[in-house]
């Protein structure tokens, strides 16, 4: 078959080294897939960057047709069939959320544009780096030309998270856990939501409140670990969640590329227009959705109780803030 062109920026990175192995070994796109591995960092990187391309001809994956690693957006987005956004500035000590989102504009505009201008405009575009939902809104307000559609931004991890928690809860594995949600902003604001979820118990499907029959544990304590989890993380490891992000991104795009299975549905920050949950439009909100043949729907018709309705309009909030701070800057970047 033809290779694919896929993009992994902030190459050099944390992440990305945990990633780029799963993508070449075929863990994504299938194990007949041909690819090309693009591979862009900033250019004080490129020594460390050299060192990765080694260490993926030293793996002899059978799928790898090539590997070019730039410092160059316009070798780097350059006919791309995917674009796996993981390289942002990073939050530093003492950093304002709004410094970083300045920082973050500039970098998410230029992208953009560089998709506009040489990606297909059939190109999937996966946000990671944080501030992952504002950051995916400025890349796809700079790039017109490409469907507003094609833009998602990682919320697969938090739902992973959400998943594991109730797994090892009720002692079962994560795959008896299924239809959790992530709704609203990759940050703190999230709200992990699983009133609408169901678990396997011994070959029955109960609902998640019903198995667990703790109400305030699920209200409490439940979401605030998911809520904080990132951060628990970096204070354990003094590093963040590498791996675990990384496998997040796979699921992520092996999604999009082949599809939910029947009955499941996952979470994906995606454009809120058209959805019936009273979101706020020309927002990156992460919705429950479906996907099939490359094209994600919103799960409808699920019923809002008043403690949920709180909750996603409180992240539909700051993700507005975050947007208006957002476009001030992108109109000066």
């Amino acid at each position: 078959g033809e290779p694919i062109r896929v993009l992994v920026t902030g190459a050099a990175g944390q992440i990305a080294y945990s990633l780029l192995y799963s993508i070449a070994k075929g863990d994504v796109f299938g194990k007949e897939q041909p690819l090309v591995l693009v591979l862009l960092d900033i250019t004080p990187m490129m020594t460390v960057l050299e060192g990765v391309v080694m260490e993926l001809q030293d793996c002899a994956l059978p799928l790898l047709r090539e590997v070019i690693p730039t410092d160059k957006e316009e070798v780097a987005f350059k006919d791309l069939d995917i674009a796996i956004l993981v390289g942002s500035m990073p939050r530093r000590e003492g950093m304002e959320r709004k410094d970083l989102l300045k920082a973050n504009v500039k970098i998410f505009k230029s992208q953009g544009a560089a998709l506009d201008k040489y990606a297909k405009k059939t190109v999937k575009v996966v946000v990671v780096g944080n501030p992952a939902n504002t950051n995916c809104l400025i890349a796809s307000k700079s790039a017109p030309s490409i469907p507003k559609e094609n833009f998602s931004c990682l919320t697969r991890l938090d739902h992973n998270r959400a998943k594991s928690q109730i797994a090892l809860k009720l002692g079962v594995t994560a795959n008896d856990v299924k239809n959790v949600i992530i709704w609203g902003n990759h940050s703190s604001t999230q709200y992990p939501d699983v009133n609408h979820a169901k678990v396997n118990m011994k070959g029955k499907e109960v609902g998640v409140y019903e198995a667990i029959k703790d109400d305030s544990w699920l209200k409490g304590d439940f979401i605030l670990t998911v809520q904080q989890r990132g951060a628990a993380v970096i204070k354990a490891r003094k590093l963040s969640s590498a791996m675990s992000a990384a496998k997040a991104i796979c699921d992520h795009v092996r999604d999009i590329w082949f599809g939910t299975p029947a009955g499941e549905f996952v979470s994906m920050g995606v454009i809120s227009d058209g959805n019936s949950y009273g979101v706020p439009e020309d927002l990156l909100y992460s919705f429950p959705v479906v996907i099939k043949d490359k094209t994600w729907k919103f799960v409808e018709g699920l019923p809002i109780n008043d403690f949920s309705r709180e909750k996603m309009d409180l992240t539909a909030k700051e993700l507005t803030e975050e947007k208006e701070t957002a476009v001030e800057f992108l109109s000066s970047a």
